[in-house]
């Protein structure tokens, strides 16, 4: 996508140390010249024609690689009831904020679309992260440093509390307390690792660089270089989380009703929720619908859906696992700007995520195949872990996540009561935060003011109508991918 930055532009921004904030203004600035049909190139859906290639990204699911739909689906809700909390959806967010009310004893009603893990609890790629690989330059640019500070400590935070969540719900879900990685893939992207380390540091999240003699030590497979390494955290399976959060809140008394869409609410000191075939009165509503908030009508104008993808091999042999290598299976993620992402999972498969980034036009989340994106997948997996060029995918799947212009979580009350609480714009780090950030908000409703959430408190800048929307996010995610692409470039021309 050179339409954006030419080789100058970039070269330029190479010698000045070009951060994310300088990248954004010039990505801005260019976007509302991007062709539509190079912008639009992520969202084709056209298969590919040869073979083996076809074969493989042809194995897309309509779920997540994660999940299946769950024996014991509880039924749709039926007829009008009432309770002291409703909740519409049932993934990390409004689950834990389930579990909490109904430890207060209120009584709880969750609707559900489909079911849980559905959506992007069950679609991501399996990382229980802290605040490494956050957007700093976005984030940190309206606030001050002490509210910064608070803001990683609440993604490092949700760290430990999702594990203590295992242990109180004894929920088995294959997590591997490996730790990060952070990795560069060439000598160019050292510098942004290390400034954005050193921020990160600056806020008090604990990290270290391993160079290149440490990268190999650990055993990690060649294409990466070296990178930020953080301790806390690991991979996880979070189909199996989230379910285990749904079996524990049915265990609670949490009335979960599925296959359940909120149609609309009316406001007021008692609101009332419409589904299909009925309705939900109750004092106070949760929106943790993260991605499809905007199309229930609540911050249309503040988030966005953004459409990733992931695909996963079939199981590597013995053999393969050995000239791998990656003993300690910590979870690696790059330093791209979009980045991409790499595990391998409890039953010797690998995961790869992300790569590429799309704004679907008007924030609609349909959920369809998206073959240039399994396709530049496969072709990175098969350049960074070259031994798994003669593994077969099983899986090619899609989904959203929701995201603010300034990369920050969304999180607030609103409505002439203030009795309508929501939390959207997790930006891809959701596992941990908004499964704290849920159990926050229960608390909050509960009458305590946790100060990590009020934290978060800010205002999040307004987005501009469509059609400038659309051609702003895709104008910054070409750009973005134009200077991944150099990156990418310069590691293969290194590797001829």
């Amino acid at each position: 996508m050179s339409t954006v930055l030419d080789t100058k532009q970039e070269e330029q921004g190479e010698r000045a140390g070009m951060t994310r904030r300088t990248f954004v203004k010039g990505a801005a600035a260019a976007a509302v010249v991007v062709p539509a049909a190079v912008a639009m190139q992520s969202a084709r859906t056209e298969p590919v024609e040869d073979g083996k290639e076809r074969a493989d990204l042809e194995k897309y699911r309509t779920l997540g690689g994660w999940v299946e739909k769950p024996d014991d689906m509880q039924p749709a809700l039926e007829g009008d009831v009432s309770a002291d909390v409703v909740i519409a959806g049932a993934g990390f967010a409004g689950l834990s904020a389930a579990l909490e009310l109904a430890r207060q004893g209120a009584k709880v009603v969750v609707i559900e679309r489909e079911f849980p893990g559905f959506g992007a609890s069950g679609r991501n790629a399996g990382y229980l992260a802290g605040a490494m690989g956050l957007e700093y330059d976005l984030m940190f640019k309206g606030i001050g440093k002490e509210q910064a500070t608070q803001i990683v400590r609440y993604y490092d935070d949700a760290v430990g509390f999702v594990e203590g969540k295992f242990k109180e719900h004894d929920i088995d879900c294959e997590y591997v307390q490996s730790g990060w990685i952070r990795a560069g893939v060439h000598p160019s992207q050292e510098k942004k690792i290390r400034e954005e380390m050193q921020i990160g540091a600056e806020h008090g999240h604990k990290s270290e660089f391993l160079d290149q003699a440490q990268m190999r030590a650990r055993g990690l497979p060649p294409a990466f270089l070296f990178g930020e390494y953080t301790p806390t955290g690991g991979t996880l399976h979070p189909g199996k989380y989230v379910m285990g959060l749904r079996r524990a809140a049915l265990r609670a008394g949490v009335k979960l009703y599925e296959n359940t869409p909120l149609l609309s609410y009316t406001e007021g000191p008692v609101i009332q929720v419409k589904t299909p075939r009925g309705s939900v009165s109750a004092p106070v509503l949760m929106f943790a619908t993260n991605a499809y908030t905007p199309q229930l009508g609540l911050l249309a104008n503040k988030v966005v859906p953004l459409q990733i993808s992931a695909i996963e091999t079939e199981p590597l042999s013995k053999a393969q696992l050995a000239s791998l290598g990656w003993p300690r299976r910590e979870g690696i993620i790059t330093g791209h700007y979009s980045m991409e992402s790499f595990r391998l999972t409890a039953r010797n498969t690998i995961i790869s995520t992300v790569k590429r980034i799309h704004y679907p036009y008007g924030s609609k989340t349909p959920n369809v195949p998206v073959y240039d994106q399994y396709r530049e997948l496969r072709t990175n997996l098969h350049e960074r872990l070259p031994i798994l060029k003669d593994v077969a995918l099983r899986h090619c799947w899609t989904g959203y996540v929701s995201a603010a212009g300034d990369a920050l979580p969304v999180v607030g009350a609103t409505g002439e009561n203030k009795n309508i609480y929501y939390t959207a714009g997790c930006s891809g780090h959701g596992v941990a935060s908004q499964s704290m950030v849920g159990h926050m908000i229960a608390q909050q409703i509960g009458g305590t003011e946790p100060p990590l959430l009020a934290a978060l408190q800010h205002n999040t800048p307004s987005l501009p109508p469509e059609p400038f929307r659309w051609c702003l996010i895709n104008g910054l995610l070409a750009g973005a991918n134009t200077l991944d692409d150099r990156v990418n470039r310069k590691v293969r021309d290194a590797a001829a």
